[in-house]
């Protein structure tokens, strides 16, 4: 039966691939402007569908808080359409006639999606938008525990673009999703880019692949509050990131690093704000829940917020309690509050002066998030810029959220559900990824100046 099922999976991911690649062709001669048409058209479908389709995944995934998830899901449509929609991605992009040179843009062809469970329908929305605005086919694989919600998605999206004009198959999707499909589509010989968001192993697989290919790492982003920092803007919007859809965006703060000088303050305001500290018995428990004791993330705790983290460790927390924070002095891949953990769960660390707090923020990027991000609080311009150059990531916080922050919610950076790690993170870009990303450019260059070529004498 299992095999029938693959079998399933894969003739639909290739009838899907098939269809992708004869619409493509015909909607790569569209022009500019009925592109943007039809991109405008799914970006408002989605939009209208943004609380629906929140609430749909939280029922599916039993991960985030539907609130939390409507947000992206605008920053996944809205947002994002706001941020490409005036972008030219198609045809000539600059003609120089001074140079005589020429840049013509032109697409990559069929794109392979690969959607997590963690943001199922933003997503989708997203890559989507991006894939269409850069005249591409997508053929999309979801997680097998967010498959309802990533298709009902992509079928608006779908349907809208139909709708405004594009040919039907241009989007496709693995309604039954396998790990042998989604592995068969990323090699498939009709796809052309692949754009991964998910797990260690799949974004490995894509880079594999021998396609080109734009993954993502892991977040375990280091929040450094430093002495200067207002304290209660900074934990407040700490607490606020943390429990943002239950931690579940890549780039929500993973430890705070606290300057020894103003740590009690810190805690009065992490306590205001809901926060638990836990004993070293507790700590203990909490650990080896969240880790299963081995290193390895419990699937079952991510997207879940603190107390029920805390019932399901067996721990007591007072009713109300936002954060679990226990204090940590050591770092590694065993050592469970240094690691990445997509839930409201936190580890503190105490550095005496700013060298420290480098080493430790930079030890704690280098066993999972290393080119992810970085955010600090501060009012001092100069740590600032010191921390911006040191820290081995792709983007820099400054005293906002890291979770909506890193995804353009409360930044200007470009809005993106796809954040590139750069070469600290073995990634082909650090960038948010975006439309301008999934387009190829030719250059068209003229003869200007003559050379006299030296003649070889036998």
């Amino acid at each position: 039966m299992n095999l029938d099922k693959d079998l399933a999976s894969i003739q639909e991911m290739r009838d899907a691939v098939q269809k992708s690649k004869e619409a493509q062709k015909t909607f790569m001669t569209f022009s500019q402007e009925k592109i943007d048409s039809i991109v405008k058209a799914v970006a408002d479908a989605a939009y209208k569908k943004s609380t629906e389709l929140a609430k749909l995944a939280v029922e599916e995934t039993g991960m985030g808080i539907a609130e939390h998830k409507e947000l992206k899901n605008i920053v996944g449509s809205k947002n994002v359409y706001e941020s490409i929609k005036d972008e030219k991605t198609i045809g000539v992009l600059n003609n120089d006639t001074e140079n005589k040179i020429q840049k013509i843009a032109y697409p990559f062809g069929v794109i392979a999606g690969i959607i997590p469970t963690t943001n199922p329908t933003s997503t989708a929305m997203f890559k989507v938008l991006i894939s269409l605005k850069s005249g591409n086919g997508l053929v999309v694989s979801p997680h097998p525990r967010a498959k309802k919600s990533t298709v009902e998605t992509l079928k608006i999206c779908n349907e809208a673009a139909v709708s405004a004009g594009a040919p039907e198959g241009l989007i496709g999707w693995i309604g039954e999703p396998s790990m042998e499909a989604t592995t068969q589509l990323m090699h498939h010989n009709d796809v052309d880019l692949i754009l991964s968001t998910g797990g260690g192993s799949l974004v490995q697989a894509a880079y594999s692949s021998g396609k080109p290919a734009y993954g993502v790492g892991p977040g375990n982003v280091p929040v450094y509050v430093e002495e200067s920092a207002d304290v209660k803007d900074a934990i407040k919007k700490i607490v606020e990131s943390k429990t943002f859809d239950n931690g579940t965006i890549c780039a929500t703060e993973q430890a705070v690093v606290v300057d020894e000088s103003i740590k009690q303050d810190a805690i009065n305001e992490l306590k205001s704000h809901g926060a638990y500290f836990l004993n070293d018995s507790e700590k203990n428990i909490v650990g080896n829940f969240i880790t299963r004791g081995n290193g390895q993330v419990n699937p079952a705790i991510v997207g879940k917020n603190a107390m029920t983290i805390a019932e399901m460790s067996g721990i007591d927390v007072p009713k109300g309690t936002s954060v679990l924070i226990a204090e940590e002095t050591e770092i590694g891949k065993n050592v469970p509050f240094s690691i990445e953990i997509l839930g409201p769960v936190l580890g503190l660390y105490t550095v005496a002066n700013k060298d420290e707090a480098k080493e430790t923020c930079t030890n704690l990027l280098n066993i999972g998030g290393r080119g992810h991000s970085f955010s600090i609080h501060s009012t001092d311009d100069q740590v600032i810029q010191a921390f911006g150059e040191a820290m081995p990531v792709s983007r820099v916080l400054v005293n906002t959220l890291a979770s909506i922050g890193a995804v353009g919610g409360t930044t200007n950076l470009d809005p993106s559900l796809t954040l590139g790690c750069g070469g600290y993170g073995g990634n082909i870009s650090g960038d948010n990824i975006t439309a301008r990303h999934l387009i190829n450019i030719k250059t068209i260059a003229q003869h200007t100046q003559d050379i006299d070529v030296p003649k070889v004498t036998n």
